[in-house]
């Protein structure tokens, strides 16, 4: 009998959900001892973590941790994959946007000039804005800072460039998922979901698989779909949201602009071999704009676009829409026929993964993939 966890962190929710109910209390142990060690390593809003001490020594070889190696790694490759459309380098570009601490600080206030925001990050305890005298240093917003960013992997040595601040945000839940929901399968001998904030990774054995309902807010219009491998990203621009100076911005940034997205995109959900390939498309597709379909079609991915009138366009590997209802995140209504949910089996046979189909029953949870990314 399948079991749920649903909970709060990093401004998101998370949920851990396992095929087998005896695996629910100690995986969620494991989860809750993982996001604590993520966040540790990789916040850019806590001046004691790992990732604001390579910041602030811009410029120097800064020792790391393991773990902070393999998310600046998996951050490195998304922007290469993307051409540089997933950009770790736009910390500082996001602190100028008013992005200065956790979102939930940012609601409901209008954010000020940068000389109060850092004033105001300081009192939140986010670490204060990396030096900027030397612009040069930094070069201009377009371009591909990234590639000047050096990691040796095996001496665990991190160097950010001069004039630069890493941001591992559009990348790290995902990341964090993948390997949460591969390890606790393998730990615990069962199927596994796990969802940290619109990044969803699944491992294990799972029945019929895991019906997930695509939508970009908890009670709004989606999509149930079956997920029996890989992960499902969505992102968007209408959750993660604040005022600056009277304006509305949000935290999808267009690395050749070095401002939020505004193209033809809202929301963008993609399903792929794993979570964070899924989320890199999906944030991709956003910053892309126009461009985005002709992309993940050229590289066959199966996605959800939302446009900014709602209307819904999909690439030919996303299931066909047959159920596009309202309804909670969580809906233990399980179909009366398994088949009768789309799912993404066909693309798994077309990129030579396989397709098996379990006999153990199937759990039943409808989860939401789509939140604030």
């Amino acid at each position: 009998m399948s079991a749920t966890w649903t909970g709060s962190a990093w401004s998101c929710t998370m949920r851990l959900v396992v095929a087998d109910d005896r695996a629910l209390r100690p995986a969620h142990e494991d989860l809750v001892a993982l996001l604590d060690r993520v966040d540790k390593a990789a916040s850019r809003f806590r001046p004691d973590s790992e990732l604001s001490g390579a910041n602030a020594r811009a410029g120097l070889p800064t020792p790391v941790s393991r773990l902070l190696v393999e998310l600046v790694d998996a951050a490195l490759g998304a922007a290469a994959a993307t051409d540089g459309a997933v950009d770790p380098t736009l910390g500082q570009t996001l602190r100028e946007l008013g992005y200065d601490r956790d979102i939930a600080l940012l609601r409901a206030s209008d954010v000020s000039p940068t000389s109060a925001v850092d004033s105001a990050a300081a009192l939140a305890g986010a670490p204060p804005s990396v030096p900027t005298n030397d612009r040069a240093a930094g070069e201009a917003r377009p371009g591909h800072r990234w590639s000047r960013i050096r990691l040796d992997r095996r001496a665990g040595l991190l160097t950010v460039p001069r004039g630069v601040e890493l941001d591992l945000g559009a990348t790290a839940k995902a990341w964090t998922a993948d390997l949460a929901a591969r390890t606790f399968a393998d730990r615990y001998g069962t199927g596994v979901l796990v969802e940290l904030g619109g990044d969803l990774a699944v491992a294990g054995p799972a029945g019929d698989g895991w019906r997930v309902r695509v939508a970009e807010r908890a009670g709004g219009p989606g999509q149930v779909v079956t997920v029996r491998h890989g992960g499902v990203a969505t992102s968007t621009t209408t959750l993660r949201t604040w005022q600056r100076d009277g304006q509305r911005r949000h935290h999808v940034i267009d690395p050749r602009s070095g401002q939020p997205t505004d193209g033809p995109w809202r929301t963008a959900s993609v399903w792929a071999a794993t979570g964070l390939e899924a989320n890199m498309a999906s944030t991709a597709a956003l910053v892309l704009g126009a461009d985005a379909l002709a992309w993940l079609t050229q590289r066959g991915f199966a996605a959800r676009l939302v446009a900014q009138d709602g209307s819904v366009t999909t690439t030919a590997g996303w299931p066909r829409p047959t159920d596009t209802s309202t309804a909670p995140a969580a809906d233990t209504r399980a179909p009366t026929d398994p088949d009768a949910t789309p799912e993404f089996d066909q693309v798994f046979r077309r990129q030579g993964h396989g397709a098996t189909r379990a006999t153990s029953p199937t759990p039943e949870n409808v989860i939401l993939a789509g939140a604030p990314s």
